[in-house]
């Protein structure tokens, strides 16, 4: 046996939403309201991730002896090692731009603003001391 469309149902709906009554507004607000949270989950799920993708990135520390990552605080948990207390992140007194969010060391990156680039201009038209000038070559 067929199930018969509720046209009942629909034609009240339909009232609602056209007919400008307050119920039909509270309708309107419930159904943008899911629509928004629908549409804009995904981006504040993304950037909760990211924020605590650095924040667990910043806790991990990687041992000199073995290479293992971890979240231990004194001891590897792999090989024993001690850590140093220079290696614990975050114990620097001034940390370098973008290291508190990225959690790049000094060590890894140089800071270019206290880097000098030196950059010497060759002009490559010009015929080097070797080379004779193509004029020189046409007349001879």
């Amino acid at each position: 046996m067929e199930r018969r469309i509720p046209w009942l149902w629909i034609g009240v709906a339909a009232a609602l939403l056209l007919v400008p009554t307050s119920a039909g507004r509270v309708l309107l607000d419930v159904i943008g309201g899911l629509t928004l949270t629908l549409l804009f989950l995904p981006l504040l799920l993304t950037g909760v991730g990211l924020i605590g993708w650095q924040l667990l990135r910043r806790r991990l520390r990687t041992c000199s002896a073995c290479g293992f990552t971890s979240l231990a605080r004194e001891a590897c948990p792999a090989c024993g090692n001690v850590f140093d207390g220079a290696e614990v992140p975050g114990s620097s007194a001034n940390p370098a731009s973008g290291q508190i969010f990225w959690g790049s060391g000094p060590e890894k990156e140089i800071d270019a603003r206290d880097v000098t680039i030196n950059v010497d201009a060759i002009d490559l038209e010009a015929p080097g001391p070797a080379e004779p000038s193509s004029r020189e070559n046409e007349s001879a």
